[in-house]
Formats: C-alpha cells, sequence, structure tokens
C-alpha cells in the first residue's frame, strides 16, 4: 500500500480510506498548539466536504467537490458515504481513573443524604473503598472490566483517553493497574495514555506515617519508569490527601525519572495547587473549582493545560463548579474530560461532558468541541498527533447522526453516534455494532 505522505501524483493524494458528502466536517483548523481565546471558538468547519487517510492518517480533506481532483483510491479502499452527516475527531478524554474494582453507590446515597466527601472518607469510604476492592481484583478481572468500560467509551465517541492507576497505593497493585492500562491499550480501538498516581490518597498501612508513605511513593518511581508503564506522573494535591510541599516533592522526583508532571489541583479547597502546576511547568492541571484569580492569571500566562470535569462537580453537588468562563476569557488553554471513576463521576460520555460545560461552566458549543478534541490532546500527551483533521494527523473520526454540529451538545442525553473510525478504520458504527 502507499503512503499518502511520501508518493503522490501530481495533484493526487492516495487514499486507502475515505468518508464523502460530509455535510459538515469539523476539523479544528489544528495548529502548533492548544487553542486560547477566539481560536477556541474555532471548529474549521468544510461544509459538503470529504476526509481521506492513507495507512491510519489523514491525507486530505476538503470541499466535496475537489475530491476527484485531490484522492485517488488506491485497491480495496473503503469508501464511507455520510450522507450529509456531521463528521469530527473522535474525543479524547484526557482525564480518567478508568482501571478500578468494584463501585459505590453506597456512597452516592450517603452523599444525596448530605454526607461530604471528607466525612464518607473518614468513614473509610471514598478512594480507600475503591483500593481495598483493586487490591483484591486478579489482572485478569480488571482486563476485563476496563475492557468493558473501552467498548462503552468507544460507543460515546471517545477514541483516545488518559487512565491513571491510584487504586492500588502499594507497589504491588500500582504495577497491576499499569501492566492492565498497557495491555487494554493494545487489545483496544481505544488508546490509553498511562499515568502514575502512586499519590492519590494516604493508604490505612502509612495512615500515621505521611513521610513514610512519601518516601514509599518516591520508591515506586524507579520501577514505573524502569518498566516504562506511564507517561504521567500526578498528584492528588487538596485538603485531606498531600500538601502543596509534599506535592512538589514528589512532582521534582517524578520529573527527574522522565515522567511528565499533572496535578489534580483545588478540587475541594483553594490550596494553591494550581499555582504549583504552572510553577513547575506540568502539561496540565485538573478540577480547579476552588482555583485563586491568581491561579487563573497563572494558567493564562503558562503552557499548563486547564483540564475541567463538569461531570464531576455535578455528581458532587458543586454548582456551579469551576470558574469556566473566566479561564477561557483570561486565555487560559482549558480542555474538558469525564473523570470517570467509580465515586466522584461514573459517566463515561464526553458528549455529556459537552453539554454541562456548556449549560454550568459558560462554554460555547464551539468552545466545548474544541476543549474536547484538539485541547484534550496536548493535555492527554497527544498535542499534535490526534484531536484535529489535517494531514499527518491520526484519522481517528466520529460520523454523528445530525447535520448540525450543534446537537451533539445540545441533544442532552441522547447518543447521536453513527459510525467511529479509529486509525483510519472502522470500528463501531450503529448498523453493525
Amino acid at each position: 500500500m502507499v503512503h499518502a505522505d511520501t508518493v503522490r501524483r501530481p495533484g493526487k493524494v492516495f487514499a486507502d480510506m475515505v468518508i464523502t458528502n460530509i455535510g459538515q466536517l469539523l476539523t479544528m483548523n489544528p495548529g502548533k498548539g492548544p487553542k486560547r481565546g477566539a481560536e477556541a471558538r474555532d471548529l474549521g468547519i468544510i461544509e459538503n466536504a470529504f476526509l481521506a487517510a492513507s495507512q491510519g492518517k489523514v491525507a486530505a480533506c476538503g470541499p466535496q467537490a475537489a475530491f476527484s481532483e485531490t484522492v485517488e483510491l488506491v485497491a480495496g479502499a473503503t469508501v464511507i458515504d455520510a450522507g450529509g452527516k456531521v463528521v469530527a475527531p473522535g474525543f479524547i478524554d484526557c482525564h480518567t481513573h478508568v482501571v478500578f474494582a468494584g463501585w459505590r453507590g453506597e456512597e452516592y446515597g450517603m452523599r444525596s443524604r448530605g454526607a461530604s466527601y471528607l466525612e464518607i472518607a473518614a468513614k473509610g469510604g471514598g478512594i480507600m473503598s475503591t483500593v481495598r476492592a483493586t487490591r483484591a481484583a486478579s489482572r485478569e478481572e480488571l482486563i476485563e472490566r476496563t475492557l468493558g468500560f473501552l467498548d462503552e467509551m468507544l460507543s460515546l465517541g471517545t477514541t483516545s483517553c488518559e487512565g491513571k492507576s491510584g487504586y492500588g497505593l502499594n507497589l504491588e497493585t500500582e504495577i497491576k493497574q499499569l501492566e492492565v492500562i498497557r495491555e487494554c491499550s493494545r487489545l483496544h480501538p481505544v488508546d490509553i495514555v498511562p499515568t502514575f498516581m502512586g499519590a492519590h490518597a494516604f493508604p490505612p498501612e502509612f495512615k500515621h506515617d505521611r513521610k513514610g508513605y512519601i518516601d514509599e511513593v518516591i520508591r515506586m518511581l524507579e520501577p514505573v519508569s524502569r518498566l516504562k508503564l506511564a507517561r504521567f506522573a500526578d498528584v492528588f494535591c487538596d485538603v485531606g490527601n498531600f500538601t502543596v510541599e509534599e506535592s512538589r516533592l514528589i512532582l521534582e522526583e517524578a520529573r527527574k525519572h522522565g515522567f511528565e508532571l499533572k496535578l489534580h489541583a483545588d478540587e475541594l479547597e483553594n490550596t494553591g495547587a494550581t499555582e504549583l502546576a504552572c510553577e513547575l511547568g506540568a502539561v496540565s492541571c485538573d478540577h480547579l473549582i476552588k482555583v485563586s484569580q491568581r491561579g487563573i492569571e497563572m494558567l493564562a500566562e503558562s503552557d499548563t493545560i486547564t483540564v475541567l470535569l463538569p461531570a464531576t462537580s455535578c455528581f458532587l453537588g458543586e454548582f456551579p463548579g469551576a470558574p469556566g468562563r473566566r479561564l477561557i476569557d483570561s486565555g487560559a488553554a482549558v480542555a474538558i474530560a469525564t473523570d470517570f471513576n467509580p465515586g466522584t463521576c461514573t459517566a463515561m460520555s464526553m458528549p455529556l461532558v459537552m453539554t454541562l460545560a456548556c449549560s454550568v461552566l459558560g462554554f460555547s458549543p464551539e468552545e466545548a468541541f474544541v476543549a474536547a478534541t484538539w485541547n484534550a490532546g496536548w493535555a492527554a500527551g497527544l498535542g499534535g498527533i490526534a484531536g484535529g483533521f489535517a494531514q499527518g494527523l491520526a484519522m481517528d473520526a466520529v460520523i454523528f447522526d445530525t447535520q448540525d454540529y450543534l446537537d451533539v451538545p445540545y441533544r442532552f442525553g441522547t447518543n447521536l453516534v453513527h459510525t467511529v473510525i479509529k486509525a483510519g478504520k472502522p470500528v463501531r458504527s450503529k448498523n453493525n455494532k
């Protein structure tokens, strides 16, 4: 098969997969970095369009009228007629805790009756409940469960996600989680970018020895790095968890081991975690329900991506949640994600997150689309690789069963995904699941 990037006939590219008769093609008009300000509303829409791929990457896109003079199909090429539907990049869910055992429905009942997150944790619930279940689960059980979650994500249009450990809190189970991420990413169309999060909480065996567990997390960094099990290291820096100085120590050690940095910041209280993330040059800073004005200003001046998780704040009854409108207007680069986990967000739907970003956080639909695709790619370590359509980018696409992109966030709770294409191959469709 001929690669479109390397061999061309005059004026044409070769393609082994093409989508024709697209009503609205949302290219995201990808550039050299994440989008900010007015650029974050630019979907790069081409009406009556085509999208062509070669060997899993975008070869060309443009008006349908230019298709025949732009593209030459190789033998056996796949051709999909979109029939006037919307086509957009696959969603990139840039913050998930996708590998875990057990559920925590009883905590939802407690919270609905007035118990706080910290009160539930003090009674042995919260993260520790999931830690106990995940430690007890076999590798095979976790693989089967995670593949099921990825199936649902794919059906909702997600083609890549980030996945964290952090439900082990000991070396054996943290490695087990990360090995499950590696195996599931190999087996499933949805690829997972792995994050080590041993600093998710303090386990019971270190309840009265904070320094001892921080030393243990730092010791975990070497084998996780040596085994190449994670790209990122993350810390839950918040009240009841890791302090700013403890987080700084762990993240600085993580960077010495070659990890890129992430931070759970200012979710429960304002601690200055956002400022720390910017100071350390973290790739992303996530949650930010209680972020300070200074934190917002620093994000606007930094390369750190702001990842907002509106489904989590709604699930916890935190309204309106993070100051999304202020963050966008400040000039920060903003992404959105599900935060899928068993305790504070059981949703796996990026379209749902887009709706909440618009209805609760003050995003426009255009800003929500950019935040869920192109900007999310930069937060997940896929910047300039996926999340938009331009020659050489990943051919990860979703065909939506509508002729207007506004319907994706507008039709709240309805799954409009018709067909999902991953690396240039149809992997799921409404007609053939």
